[in-house]
């Protein structure tokens, strides 16, 4: 009993660690103050300033960058991820382990490490600033996260039904593309997840290399930039912050109720068919 009760608890103070501030900036979004108090009582006041705020046009730059970037760097690194994963995964087991622990290095490197070498790469082979380097430099951190997701579904999949395709007179692309990856799937579509969510997320990489005179800013950076030098946060931030957490919550729910509803329909299937 009391190791349970200890257990519950533990869990229940991890979990208001972690969504606490969330709620917190949702609760503050409705206050109008940027010191966490309510003197002025709840009020949309800061959800309004978002429509005739001066900073509004170039946050709204800074949103279409981000969304710019993320789309073409996540696209590119899951078909890349996805064709190291099936060239790793037909390797030999000590060459596919030499290469695994290869693609783990970016991912347990320091964020500021592979900023720096991304930048020190870029100047040395003469790269453009600007969008160029944003989305290579994405891609390279994006792919590793990729081939991670899906070699488990790889090594889950019956290695007999490739061979049978080709037995049955298909080529080895036509099998490729009507057995391998309608299994790995959902695997693809869960790296191409990840990879849209790290590179909306990221700020170490995008600062250091998009480069001063090129005015490009993503949502991070420019929050940055922009209340670098102020007094605390304007209210009008908590409002935005607030609609980018409902609007990911909100598709989160989209997902996993899609998929539990073809779970339901798929189970009825299968009882119907008994």
């Amino acid at each position: 009993m009391v190791k349970k009760t200890l257990s519950n608890a533990y869990i229940l103070i991890i979990m208001a660690l972690l969504y606490a501030p969330i709620i917190l900036i949702i609760v503050f979004s409705f206050a109008n103050t940027s010191n966490f108090t309510f003197r002025h009582g709840f009020t949309l006041e800061a959800y309004r300033s978002i429509f005739n705020f001066p900073q509004t046009p170039y946050l709204l730059d800074a949103l279409k960058n981000t969304l710019f970037i993320a789309v073409v760097s996540s696209v590119v690194s899951t078909i890349m991820g996805s064709v190291a994963a099936i060239g790793i995964y037909n390797l030999k087991q000590r060459p596919r382990r030499i290469v695994e622990n290869i693609n783990q290095m970016p991912i347990i490197n320091s964020e500021i490490v592979m900023a720096v070498a991304l930048m020190l790469f870029f100047i040395t082979f003469k790269f453009p600033q600007g969008y160029v380097r944003l989305i290579i430099g994405h891609i390279s951190f994006c792919t590793p996260y990729v081939v991670l997701s899906v070699m488990p579904r790889l090594i889950q999949m019956d290695p007999n039904v490739y061979e049978a395709a080709l037995d049955l007179g298909a080529s080895p692309v036509k099998a490729l593309f009507k057995v391998i990856i309608p299994i790995i799937f959902p695997g693809i579509m869960s790296g191409f997840a990840m990879a849209f969510t790290l590179s909306m997320d990221d700020f170490i990489i995008t600062q250091i290399n998009k480069g001063t005179t090129t005015g490009i800013d993503t949502l991070s950076t420019y929050i940055y930039s922009s209340q670098h030098n102020a007094r605390g946060l304007n209210p009008f931030w908590f409002a935005v912050f607030s609609i980018i957490i409902v609007v990911v919550l909100a598709l989160l729910l989209i997902i996993n109720l899609n998929k539990l509803i073809k779970r339901i329909n798929k189970e009825r299937k299968n009882e119907k068919s008994f």
